[in-house]
């Protein structure tokens, strides 16, 4: 999809020939950039080149500020109709207390509900990186509670100090 910025109009369009398309939607042939002009120009109305990566380029003749009306319109609906996706991060401690850990399942199950990834990191400090493949139990306990409502999108994975996974929302 073509954006505003990326347009060429009338003296613009410097290719030898052209794929004229008309002001009502035929096909007037392929001409040169000079006799499409003239045609637009017959019809008081602008050449625009709507695709420029085809062989040979194609040309419509067309009201230029309606189109661009009409394109930044479109644009602006994609836009609306664009859900992102955030990804939230929840720490955890190798020495986490159930009850911790049940606070930050809960917080996982509401980002996940609302259709946010997320992202279960297990960090580990000083003394503690001696036993990480120990801890790595943690990680495998939050998958299965909230198993019912998330998929492992990224297995557990070892990166620095953590250890990193991440949940999507089961579809």
């Amino acid at each position: 999809m073509l954006t505003i910025s990326e347009l060429f109009i009338n003296e613009q369009i410097r290719d030898k020939e052209v794929r004229l398309i008309g002001e009502d939607g035929e096909q007037l042939g392929i001409m040169s950039a000079k006799e499409a002009m003239k045609y637009a120009r017959e019809a008081e109305l602008d050449l625009v080149k709507i695709a420029p990566t085809a062989k040979p380029p194609v040309c419509k003749i067309i009201d230029y500020g309606k189109y661009r009306y009409e394109l930044a319109h479109k644009e602006k609906e994609a836009r609306k109709k664009q859900k992102t996706v955030e990804i939230k991060e929840i720490r955890l401690s190798p020495n986490i207390d159930t009850n911790d850990l049940n606070t930050k399942i809960n917080m996982a199950r509401k980002f996940l509900t609302k259709g946010d990834k997320v992202k279960v990191t297990l960090r580990f400090r000083g003394r503690e990186m001696a036993h990480m493949q120990n801890s790595k139990h943690i990680l495998d306990d939050f998958a299965e509670m909230l198993s019912e409502i998330s998929v492992i999108e990224k297995p557990a994975k070892l990166e620095g100090r953590s250890i990193m996974m991440v949940l999507t929302e089961k579809k």
